[in-house]
This record gives structure tokens, sequence and C-alpha cells, in this order.
């Protein structure tokens, strides 16, 4: 049985206006959150991070190998009326919110479709919900706010308006992010620009740390397929 509930998420209407996007809560099916959760990667900082950069077990393994593969593929083809063969894909992890996080923006016009899975077990706080918005500068334009909770999907293709951000929030926030991108050049920069960016962290870290300990975990570095 697979993980992610597809027929949902083809039954599920898109919104079109101001952009196309969908919000589907339990994408991950049930039985699947726990596992997943309990296998996520530790990532003790905010920013994110490849999946080349992280110790992941095997049931975080398999969420991944479904993200990436034909039956998603088809399903988004699909919903959002577009032709992603050949598209390579890129993955990155969220572990933890920080002070710079959640300012407006739309994604880089590089990126196709963008995907966010939430997997926090609840959300109480009043920020860190990310937040769809009708313009590029006021939080509280929002066309639809998304608490981050576990299993949730948020999916949107990008365009010049598609404006998002969340009121502040600092700790642990757990999300996926998955792209189709248009060309692999791009994923191989941006791939390069996110190890570059966890290395620089986890050497802060390292010389911030009280004599000299460091109890993040070192990165694997094992091999992931990014694109298809």
């Amino acid at each position: 049985m697979g993980m992610l509930d597809l027929a949902a998420f083809s039954a599920t209407p898109l919104v079109r206006e101001p952009f196309e996007y969908l919000v589907l809560p339990g994408f991950v099916k049930a039985d699947a959150r726990e596992r997943v959760n309990a296998a996520f990667p530790r990532v003790e900082r905010p920013g994110s991070f490849p999946l080349s950069e992280l110790d992941f077990e095997a049931d975080f393994a398999q969420l991944m190998d479904e993200l990436n593969g034909q039956p998603m593929r088809d399903a988004f083809e699909q919903k959002f009326g577009v032709d992603l063969a050949g598209r390579p894909t890129m993955i990155t992890v969220r572990g933890r919110a920080g002070q710079k996080d959640g300012r407006i923006h739309t994604d880089t016009a590089s990126k196709i479709i963008t995907v966010l899975i939430y997997m926090n077990s609840r959300w109480e706080a009043d920020g860190g919900r990310l937040r769809l918005l009708r313009s590029a500068d006021d939080l509280d334009d929002v066309i639809l706010e998304v608490p981050p909770e576990e299993g949730t999907l948020l999916a949107f293709r990008r365009s010049d308006n598609s404006f998002h951000g969340h009121k502040p929030f600092i700790g642990e926030r757990r999300v996926i992010q998955f792209n189709w991108i248009t060309d692999q050049r791009v994923v191989d920069r941006e791939l390069k620009r996110h190890r570059f960016s966890a290395w620089t962290k986890r050497v802060l870290s390292f010389g911030g740390a009280r004599g000299g300990e460091y109890d993040a975990p070192a990165p694997s570095k094992k091999p992931y397929r990014t694109a298809s």
C-alpha cells in the first residue's frame, strides 16, 4: 500500500484564481504518518537541506520514492494540465523555522510546481501557518491560511503572483518541499547552493558550541536521485 492518497488528490478541485493551487489534509495516509515522522531526518537548524546532507530511515526513503514516482507525476500532470515529462525534480527538507523565515515571496521562475508536505503532529501556534496571498507587501491580504499539520499537502503552480509567507515562528516546523524544475542545470546549481549553506551552518554551529561540543549529526553523504 502506498503512503500517498493520490485518489483524494485527484478528487480535490484545483483553485485557479488568483493562481493555481490546492490544499489536501491527509495526503500522507493516516497509517503512514507515524512511521514517516519516526523516520524523519533530524534537522537542528533553520534552512532547507537536500536529502544528500541528511540521515533518514527506510520509511522516509519510501515516501521520497513515491514522490518521485510515475503515479505522482501523472496525477499532477492531469490536475495542473502541464507536461512534466523529462522535467527534473528537487527535494529539500526543513526541520526548524528561524527568525528570517516566512517573508513574502514567489518561488523562482525555474520552479514549475511547488509541493509542500507538512509533518507536524499538531499546530497550535499563531505563527508558522503558511498564507497564500493576493499581494507582495501585505501578510494580512490572505487568500487561505494552511496550518502545517501532519500529512497536509499544499501544491501550487509557480507564477509571478503566487505570493506566500507566514507570521514569524521560531522552533520545530517539519516540511518536505518537492519541486518540478525547468532544467537539470538549475537543480544541480540549487543543490550545490543548499549543500554549501548546510556546510556553513555546521561550521558556524561547531565554532559557537561550548567547549567545541557539537551534537548535530554528521551528514550521511549518501546519494539520492533527485531527477528522473
